[in-house]
């Protein structure tokens, strides 16, 4: 692996991120209000003096003039250097990160708002000092206060005056002040929530990243190294990559071979159920029910909406079972995908995505490729035939929304996440698609769902939620259908013209991200 491909000079935030300092610092700032004749009893009030410099909190929150706000620091130091600078606790896991951090290379260093000879001794109290190759904080004459001095000033100390690499840095931190202070620097921050900053806070300063507890930040910062633990390619010392269970082998396998035979029975169970039934039931449900309906040549199954009706049925009843094993393997892999992608995504984001899906189903249908191949495939007409013979709502309903959840919750909540976990994440991109080509019986829709079974997964990874994949391959099944359904070929909407426009939206979106992205910065 080459180390220059991921971010390994890392800023730590003291207090509210590595430590939690309420009691020192709380107290110590009653201590500093009290001699001015201002009581208070409720260290819960004074957490917002964790953080930023004391000087503007002491005139934010309490009205000081500059004059006043520097004898109030000066009375704040008085307790703090002798009693408040202990009264302090290392979060849980964060010396078992650091260590590990620092085993793998990483470059570790402090950049506080605290004064440095403050942060210089709660360090090495705690025996976090050996982990740091810089501590940076401010100077006792109340200068180089600001994040953006800190940060500037700790990033020139830990490259050495060489040349700053501002893509392999992170700025980690609890507040706003951290993420501002690396917006001016043009670096990323990963926002804690586990501090003294809310959700709010955090996500309108912009944080790049935004996760909940030491765990995870450890997970963060170690995702892309040799040693990440969730398995992907991990890998231990003198060991290759660790290789694939015959748990998850079997389930795959399992799951996929459950899949197809359950759904296989219901569909002859609802089949017989209905033969049984229609005569039997009113007049205008059967109406509906036989409209197009006849036996699909070739099958004992029916065609029209009764067939489509009963597909969907069968789809629904086979993908309980692989909903409860999508369910495990989705959760096991949300930490994962959530820390790998900002919090929220962005409405750039979603246009892209929905663009693009429309783009490249419309160029797929008017190429004629698939068309011409399906003139020589039985199996594809037979599909087809099923596929237009019912009505449009029952057809919606059952092939763009039922018959797409159903299938990615084992496509990519099951074979996909499970094979991620153990390979590199294209092999696992290649894999799930090549498994939903064969899926599909044909030589026509199987190459089709070889392409767009690889870009679904994309998008999973892209915006980090499963029903990323269901939303495209939803959408990808409603324009497809629709577009040969109603025959809308010879329209403006399924033409080349209309295709460039899309494809042209969808590069100006990526494009946009990019310049916000860049402006975030």
């Amino acid at each position: 692996m080459n180390t220059e491909t991921y971010k390994k000079y890392i800023l730590f935030d003291l207090d509210g991120t590595l430590t939690d300092p309420k009691v020192g610092i709380c107290t110590s700032v009653q201590y500093a209000l009290k001699s001015f004749g201002i009581d208070e009893p409720d260290i819960d009030v004074l957490e917002p003096f964790i953080g930023p410099p004391l000087i503007d909190s002491f005139m934010e929150f309490y009205g000081f003039s500059e004059e006043d706000a520097k004898k109030a620091v000066e009375k704040y130091r008085e307790r703090f250097s002798t009693v408040g600078l202990f009264e302090n606790k290392v979060y849980k896991g964060i010396a078992h990160m650091l260590k590990r951090l620092k085993r793998n290379g990483f470059h570790l260093a402090v950049a506080s708002s605290k004064p440095t000879v403050f942060v210089e001794k709660i360090l090495e109290h705690f025996h976090l000092r050996k982990y740091f190759e810089v501590v940076v904080g401010s100077n006792l004459d109340g200068t180089r206060t600001d994040k953006n001095e800190v940060i500037d000033e700790a990033l020139r100390q830990l490259f050495k005056g060489n040349r700053i690499n501002k893509d392999l840095i992170y700025m980690v931190g609890d507040r706003k002040f951290d993420v501002l202070g690396a917006k001016k620097q043009n670096i990323e921050s990963v926002a804690v929530l586990y501090g003294y900053g809310d959700y709010e806070e955090l996500s309108e300063a912009h944080a790049d990243y935004i996760v909940f507890t030491p765990a995870e930040l450890e997970e963060f910062l170690m995702r892309q190294t040799p040693e990440y633990s969730e398995g992907r390619v991990c890998k231990k010392k003198g060991a290759g990559a660790v290789p694939i269970s015959f748990t998850t082998v079997l389930t795959v396998i399992g799951c996929f071979i459950l899949f197809m035979a359950l759904r296989l029975i219901f569909e002859v169970a609802f089949t017989a159920v209905f033969g049984f039934f229609n005569p039997l039931l009113p007049g205008t449900l059967r109406e509906f029910l036989l409209k197009g309906s006849e036996p699909n040549p070739g099958s004992a199954f029916y065609i029209g909406n009764a067939g489509t009706i009963i597909s969907g049925l069968a789809y629904l009843a086979a993908s309980i079972p692989v909903f409860f094993v999508a369910k495990r393997y989705i959760q096991k892999t949300a930490r994962d995908m959530y820390l790998l992608h900002p919090m929220n995504p962005s409405a750039l984001q979603i246009i892209l995505g929905v663009v693009f899906v429309i783009a490249f189903t419309l160029a797929t249908q008017i190429a004629a490729v698939l068309t011409q191949a399906a003139a020589s495939s039985d199996t594809y007409a037979a599909v087809a035939s099923a596929q237009y013979s019912c009505s449009i709502p029952v057809g919606i309903v059952v092939y763009c929304i039922i018959a797409p959840l159903a299938e990615e919750l084992l496509f990519r909540g099951v074979i996909y996440t499970a094979i991620r976990r153990y390979t590199p994440i294209f092999v696992a991109i290649i894999a799930s698609g090549v498994i939903f080509g064969i899926y599909h019986g044909n030589i026509v829709q199987g190459i089709y769902a070889f392409i767009f079974g690889c870009l679904m997964a994309i998008g999973y990874e892209y915006y980090g939620v499963f029903f990323a994949a269901v939303i495209m391959h939803a959408l990808q099944n409603l324009i497809s259908y629709l577009g040969t359904y109603i025959f809308l070929n010879n329209s403006f909407i399924v033409s080349w013209p209309f295709v460039g426009i899309m494809a042209a939206v969808s590069i100006g979106a990526a494009v946009m991200l990019f310049i916000q992205k860049r402006g975030n910065h």
